[in-house]
């Protein structure tokens, strides 16, 4: 195995003892030496998810290059979507010949989608969204939808244009689901901030009211984690959390999740970043709480990776997810085949059975 060894050693010790927290300490098999059988071990001894909750994969249902004056040429990725009065609404990003910006598309199944471009436009030079406005994360307030995308003034260049740190939390609003969104570019929510979790990157994540204030699970990296920023007032400030909600360790990034009331847990599901000649977007992760504030490391389990996914057998993009009567369908993007590529992606849907049960109920080891 490449790697650091004591970084490996550690890494299976860890994983050693979720199995004895999991099963019991007589289901653990006897100086295990190695990582139960199919469980994914990174050369550099980032931790591995032991168990797996398999969502079933229906394939691509939205192809790039189909959108209006070639919003989606080299790609369509970074899904969101939520539903208001019987329409799925998905804002994915569109990498067009003048960048990425988050673009709609709306559909009554979630199979068959209406293409309909861009929701917003690039900032004016100098401004902090002047490369790229996109993944556009939503909150019905109940009067007021909320809209927090992700800015940046720097991106790839050349054709591909992939927007580059820092990746900025932005502001705007609108009277529909559907738009159109006006820009706020006198709310700043927060910033990244040097020598912290979040000093290269404090994008958007899901909202979610929790009491008497809002909860945004954001990205954030040196390394790749979630934090948490909270404000009572979605034109405001919000306060952002000292430490992040999993170890930077994880590699993980972006979030949406899903409160399943059967047994009273939060679900959260978010993209692994693996390691393999690259670093690259390899699973969909799922990690489970009972409390929105306290998320513990070791309760995660792999969703979607090469070996269920129908059509990209390496990279696997974010998640979205949104309930749909008994089913919880989740969508994300992926390059298809072997291809590691941020381009040229396409989005595709996986589901779920609901009620979700966390392990060790109803998931399984890989």
């Amino acid at each position: 195995m490449k790697g650091n060894p004591l970084k490996t050693a550690l890494n299976l010790a860890v994983l050693a003892l979720t199995w004895v927290g999991v099963h019991g300490p007589e289901a653990a098999p006897a100086a295990e030496k190695t990582p139960p059988a199919g469980v994914t071990v990174y050369p550099d001894g980032r931790p591995s998810a032991i168990w797996r909750l398999e969502a079933r994969d229906q394939g691509v249902v939205l192809k790039h290059g189909g959108g209006p004056n070639q919003c989606d040429l080299l790609g369509a990725r970074d899904a969101w979507v939520y539903e208001s009065d019987g329409t799925y609404y998905l804002h994915y990003d569109g990498a067009g010949p003048k960048g990425w910006l988050a673009c709609l598309a709306t559909s009554k199944d979630l199979v068959n989608w209406t293409l309909k471009g861009p929701i917003l436009d690039f900032g004016a030079p100098g401004q902090e969204d002047s490369a790229s406005a996109s993944y556009g994360v939503t909150y019905f307030d109940g009067q007021t939808w909320h809209l927090f995308y992700l800015g940046t003034p720097h991106s790839s260049g050349g054709q591909d244009k992939v927007p580059s740190f820092p990746y900025l939390t932005m502001k705007g609003k609108a009277s529909s689901p559907a738009g159109p969104w006006i820009k706020q570019p006198e709310v700043i929510p927060f910033r990244t901030k040097p020598g912290t979790y979040y000093q290269d990157t404090a994008s958007p994540g899901q909202v979610i009211r929790h009491g008497d204030e809002y909860l945004m699970f954001f990205s954030a990296s040196m390394k790749r984690t979630l934090g948490i920023a909270r404000t009572k007032d979605l034109n405001g400030p919000w306060a952002v959390d000292p430490r992040p909600i999993v170890p930077p360790e994880e590699q993980v990034e972006n979030s949406s999740l899903y409160w399943e009331p059967s047994n009273q847990t939060w679900f959260l599901f978010t993209n692994h970043i693996g390691l393999d000649g690259g670093e690259y977007t390899d699973a969909v992760w799922v990690y489970w709480s009972k409390d929105l504030n306290r998320w513990d490391a070791k309760n995660k389990a792999v969703v979607l990776d090469g070996r269920n996914c129908s059509w990209s057998r390496k990279c696997i993009g974010l998640p979205a997810v949104v309930q749909v009567g008994r089913r919880l369908a989740i969508l994300y993007d992926a390059p298809g085949g072997d291809s590691q590529s941020h381009m040229h992606r396409d989005v595709g849907l996986a589901w779920l059975e609901l009620p979700l049960n966390p392990p060790a109920a109803s998931a399984t080891k890989q």
